[in-house]
This record gives structure tokens, sequence and C-alpha cells, in this order.
């Protein structure tokens, strides 16, 4: 998963069908502190972002499933998800602690 900014949106007069009524969306790639990477791109929005959000998105095979009705239309970046939290730490830092699971295997 990678995350993103939402930067604007992008608007198409003809689109492929299974995907009218997607909204695009222009966003900004993101490092794991925040930096911008890359160019931008033009992702499909299937939980409602708007500018400025902070989002997961997803690529290829997985960002045609994420879509709502049809499933393997060329989509090539989804936004799945719109950050609420996010806390980095160090690299060096790591916790290994497992919290206690419910199935017989952990």
């Amino acid at each position: 998963m990678l995350l993103g900014r939402v930067k604007g949106t992008a608007v198409c007069s003809v689109k492929y069908p299974g995907t009218e009524g997607l909204k695009l969306l222009v966003v900004q790639p993101l490092n794991k502190r925040l930096e911008a990477v890359g160019v931008l791109q033009v992702a499909v929005d299937v939980v409602q972002a708007g500018i400025g959000d902070l989002c997961v998105m997803v690529r290829s095979r997985e960002a045609a499933l994420a879509m709502p009705e049809v499933k393997f239309v060329p989509v090539d970046l989804a936004l799945i998800g719109v950050v609420d939290e996010l806390h980095i730490r160090p690299d060096d830092e790591f916790d290994y602690t497992m919290k206690k699971g419910v199935t017989q295997y952990t």
C-alpha cells in the first residue's frame, strides 16, 4: 500500500465502460515521512476523499478489484482509504510485541 495526498480533481469527457460515475483525483505520492515522491498521478476514488486528504492507495490488480461495481476494469491506481491518524516511528525502533489473537494458532 502507498500513501498519497489529494491535490485536485481530473475530468474526463469519455470513460471506459464500468468506470462511469467514479471520481478521478490528482494525487501526489508520498514516502513514509510524508515527503513528495515522483510526479502527480490520477487515481480512482472509491472512498469519497477530498482535496488535502491523506489517503491509502493501491496499484495494478488490487486497484481494479477495489472498484464498487465492475471488476477488472483498466484502473491502475485507486484510493481505498482516508487516513485519520498516523504515527511515524524512527527507523531503528521496532515493536515486536504481538497482541493475543482469537484463533487457535495465535
